[in-house]
This record gives structure tokens, C-alpha cells and sequence, in this order.
């Protein structure tokens, strides 16, 4: 289906003339000087209807540009200003949830209503007269309510709960912290890649941008389907396919150039698991020299991180071993900042020791069991012999159920030592040569 733009007309070649979008910055096709009424000239602006395709944009007609109205060339028109929207004119405010003072006027808490504020009922006609009704007394049958507020005012004030410790006062906003954030978008190397391509390029290097060769097969698959509804021509798949593999790489190292070109601007803002999945899918884009450089960027900015990280780490362990945490230091040992950061032997050793010295059956039932579910979950478990389990049923189940982590526990517990777990690898099976068949 065609669609109405403005053009401008770059520059005029015997019979054919370059257009562009009225205020583009380059040039997007061409047309047959015919088309123009009076000829083209450079600089003016026309009013075209196009037809976009795969291969590119054709211009059906050009017809001149548009001019003021006859009935008003001064442009003198009166514009009618629309009316602003106020509020309601009443606003309804209903009351709190909660009881409130009796609509008869009965006492409550030692107080009686004042008249004027009696509510007239829904239910009584204009006309009869206001049935008197004797006021009822207390009952003596039941207890008396007693009054949790001042005799004087008419409602019960409700007890508030207490607060929870560190939860912030009734009614305060919190705002949540902001957090390490998305890489920033940019789009300034695919533009660039865009620019240089032919106008039958153009719109193949768009959909590989949007969603890669399934995108392209898409679109060719629904131009050739509405053509064919109306009858024109359809586009052979086999050439556009040939045109998105050649654009394909092009395509690839643009969108991965922006991205490296965000995650550099982003700098520490960046989360780590972003900046690392950036530098990984580096190896599977062709590099040029530009990418090269951005790619050596990203990957020192890594290692920094990374580094600090560990030195950060480290520095947490060996604290927490020389004030005997046992709890902080098996919590740093299960969560390592990276997963190529390796346990030194030394630290590894003062750790399996601080905890198979808190492990005993003095130490009190909830922190034995604490860290027997901690170390459970470390590298380390094979290696700690605690030194005795406390008298307690809890701590009991714990050591069964844990003893298949720590083969002491089953000691302890005089059960047989559990045999090692399985590789976390499968062992691939051994192909057997295939054997003929006897004929």
C-alpha cells in the first residue's frame, strides 16, 4: 500500500534525479526526472507517494509542493481554544472503616450524642409523623464495655500495632537504591554501517537488525503474500537471501560495536554479569581493528574488576577466620566472587580447622546445626571432623541427614561412611567397534 511523504531534490543527472527525505541527512533513492512537473530542482521540496519494497523504494507520482490556501495566504486563520477541564464541582469524601457513634443517639462510653448531629433516616416518609421510640437502658445481663479512649469524645480510637524494628514510620515513602543498571543503548555504529549501504540493501540490513535472517525470511515470505493478493510481481527469496548473508557480518559487528561502545560508557555502573556476557560474545562476531580495541578496553575494565573482587574476598576470609566466624567464613567459602576463583590450600586448611573446633558437643543445639547445613553446601565438607554433636534430637536428624556431605558425622553417629558422591561430569560411554553381520 502506497504512503504519501515530502521529498527533496540532492542533485539532477540527465533522467534521473536523487531524492531524500525532507530534513534527512542522505540521499535515499532515485526517480525519473519525468515524474516531476516542470523538472526537478535541487533544493525544492515535492510531495510523493511511494511504494516500499525489499529491494528498495519506488516512486509512484510527484506532484508539487504544497502552498498556502487561496481563502488564506496570510495565514490569518482563527484557531478555536478549547475549554480546560476543571474538577468535580462536588467531591464526595466517604468515612473510615471502623464503628463509629449508633445512629439512634444511644449512649456510648458515658457520652450522648448531640441532637443536631443526628442523621434523619432514608427510610422515614416527609409526610408521617416522627414515631417516638423509648430510649433503651443498659443491660444488666452483660458487662459493661470499657472505655480504651477520653469520656469525651464520641469515637474509640483503635490501638496501633508496633511498629517493626527497622521498618520505616506510617505514612514515610522509601525509595528503593538504585542498583547497577542495563548497558546504555546506542545506535551510533549500526547507523554509520546503514549509511553506506545501496537502497537495495537498506531495507535487508534493517530486519537483519531487528531479529537476524529468520526476520529477513519473515518479511519476504509477507511481501510475496500481499503482492500476490494484488496482483504484483513477487521477489525471489533466493536473492535476498544472498543479499542478507552478505550484509550478515556487517550487521553483526554494528550491533555488537554498540554494545561494546554502551558497556565502556556505562563504566562501574555496569553489572558484572553484563560487562562479562558482552566480552563473551565478542567470539562470535568477525572483529575489525576498531572492535579489537574496544574488545582490549572491556576486558582490562573485567580483569579489574574481577581482581578487586577477589582481593575484597580474601580479605573478608581471613578476617573472618582470625575472629573465629565460623559461620562467615564457611558463607564466604559456598559463594566465591567468580567461578575461576579458587580456595588457597592455607585457607582452605585454617577454615576446614575453625570449623571442626566449633562443631563440638558443648556448642549449643540452633549454631551446630547452622553450620552443618553451611558447610554441607562448601567444597570443603569431605575434609571437617567435627568433634562431638550435642545431646539434642534436632541436632541428631541434622547429622543424619548431612552425613552423606560429612563422612564423620556417620562416625560419630556410628553408621557406615557413605560412599563418595558421583562425578558431576558423565563419563561418556566407550563406542564399541560396530561388528559385520555374517552373511
Amino acid at each position: 500500500m502506497s504512503r504519501r511523504i515530502e521529498i527533496e531534490i540532492t542533485s539532477v543527472n540527465g533522467d534521473l534525479a536523487t531524492w531524500r527525505a525532507a530534513g534527512a541527512k542522505l540521499p535515499k533513492g532515485v526517480l525519473a526526472v519525468s515524474l516531476v512537473p516542470g523538472g526537478p530542482e535541487v533544493g525544492h521540496v515535492y510531495r510523493a507517494d511511494i511504494e516500499q519494497y525489499m529491494e528498495g523504494i519506488e516512486v509512484l507520482s510527484v506532484t508539487a509542493p504544497k502552498t498556502a490556501s487561496p481563502i488564506d495566504p496570510r495565514n490569518e486563520r482563527l484557531e478555536m481554544i478549547q475549554e480546560v477541564k476543571k474538577g468535580p464541582d462536588v467531591v464526595v469524601t466517604y468515612a473510615g472503616k471502623g464503628r463509629g457513634p449508633r445512629r439512634d443517639g444511644d449512649e456510648r462510653d458515658g457520652a450522648r450524642r448531640p441532637s443536631s448531629t443526628k442523621r434523619p433516616s432514608a427510610r422515614r416518609d416527609k409526610d408521617s409523623a416522627p414515631s417516638e421510640r423509648p430510649s433503651r437502658g443498659p443491660r444488666s445481663d452483660r458487662p459493661a464495655r470499657e472505655s480504651t479512649g477520653d469520656k469525651d469524645s464520641p469515637t474509640r480510637e483503635r490501638p496501633r500495632r508496633p511498629a517493626r524494628p527497622g521498618a520505616p514510620a506510617h505514612g514515610a515513602r522509601t525509595e528503593r537504591p538504585h542498583g547497577p543498571q542495563q548497558p546504555p543503548v546506542t545506535t551510533t555504529f549500526r547507523n554509520a554501517m546503514l549509511a553506506t549501504l545501496s537502497p537495495e540493501q537498506l531495507p535487508v540490513a534493517e530486519q537483519l537488525l531487528r531479529g537476524g535472517m529468520p526476520a529477513v525470511r519473515a518479511a519476504v515470505e509477507l511481501q510475496n503474500k500481499n503482492a500476490s493478493a494484488q496482483g504484483r510481481p513477487t521477489v525471489d527469496p533466493a536473492t535476498i537471501d544472498r543479499i542478507a548473508e552478505d550484509l550478515l557480518n556487517r550487521t553483526n559487528l554494528a550491533l555488537w560495536k554498540d554494545r561494546a561502545a554502551g558497556a565502556i560508557g556505562a563504566g562501574r555502573e555496569l553489572r558484572l554479569r553484563d560487562l562479562r556476557a558482552v566480552v563473551t560474545s565478542a567470539k562470535t562476531v568477525s572483529l575489525d581493528d576498531e572492535a579489537r580495541v574496544q574488545l582490549k578496553e572491556l576486558q582490562v575494565s573485567l580483569t579489574a574488576r574481577v581482581d578487586h573482587l577477589r582481593t575484597q574476598w580474601n580479605e573478608k576470609l581471613e578476617s573472618a577466620i582470625t575472629s573465629k566466624n565460623a559461620k562467615e567464613a564457611l558463607a564466604l567459602v559456598a559463594r566465591p566472587p567468580d567461578l575461576s576463583t579458587r580456595l588457597s590450600s592455607d585457607s582452605a586448611s585454617r577454615v576446614v580447622t575453625l570449623v571442626s573446633e566449633t562443631l563440638n558437643a558443648d556448642q549449643t543445639p540452633a549454631m551446630w546445626n547452622e553450620i552443618v547445613e553451611l558447610a554441607a553446601d562448601t567444597s570443603i565438607r569431605r575434609n571437617i571432623k567435627p568433634l562431638g554433636i550435642p545431646s539434642d534430637d534436632s541436632s541428631r536428624a541434622v547429622a543424619v541427614h548431612n552425613a552423606g556431605a560429612i563422612p564423620e558425622l556417620a562416625k560419630l553417629l556410628g553408621m557406615k561412611v557413605p560412599p563418595p558422591p558421583p562425578p558431576t561430569r558423565p563419563v561418556r560411554p566407550v563406542r564399541r567397534p560396530a561388528t559385520r553381520r555374517a552373511s
